[in-house]
């Protein structure tokens, strides 16, 4: 599951919160667009949750906001957009690697999964395409039905509108890189 936490807000929630709001869209309604829970959508925005990033891909696109404002901190908005941001969840780390192109099709991010460790605790899908390229460690990509065990130097490319999810089976860290393309 994604990663229990208080519940303050956090930029994310605000932000999603926020645009929601403005939008006078329900609850209801971005679970329809996005295909979360109502549950689930109220969890992000109090902070209960840390959703994946297809997650908060996808619900940035319903709210038609840019996606790379959900992944960073109020600070960092005052800063270089070329830097790039690194996100630390409770098993993995995701960092972006295509600052700047945050209302472009095409994101990439290097993935960090904790050992023995699930990057997402539930399996997501997006719309779109996805790349994983593993750098070192040994994960295994869940597509649909279909396990894809990938180690050092092997890749992946799926649609990402099938329900997916990433897991490092080894006994050290994985490193991996992601690509997803959202048409």
């Amino acid at each position: 599951m994604p990663r229990k936490k208080s519940t303050r807000l956090t930029p994310v929630g605000k932000k999603i919160k926020k645009a929601r709001t403005e939008k006078k869209m329900s609850y209801e309604s971005l679970a329809n667009d996005t295909g979360f829970s109502v549950d689930f959508l109220k969890n992000v925005e109090t902070g209960k949750v840390t959703p994946p990033v297809g997650s908060l891909l996808q619900i940035s696109r319903a709210l038609e906001i840019d996606s790379g404002d959900l992944l960073k901190e109020e600070e960092d908005r005052m800063q270089d957009r070329i830097k790039a941001y690194t996100k630390r969840t409770a098993s993995y780390a995701y960092t972006t690697l295509t600052p700047g192109a945050e209302n472009k099709h095409l994101k990439a991010f290097k993935v960090e999964i904790d050992a023995k460790k699930d990057h997402e605790g539930v399996s997501y899908n997006h719309e779109g395409e996805e790349f994983v390229y593993v750098l070192q460690g040994n994960i295994e990509v869940v597509v649909g039905e279909h396990v894809n065990a990938l180690g050092p130097g092997d890749s992946l490319h799926f649609n990402s509108g099938i329900q997916h999810l990433l897991r490092n089976t080894g006994d050290a860290d994985a490193e991996l890189i992601v690509v997803i393309y959202n048409p």
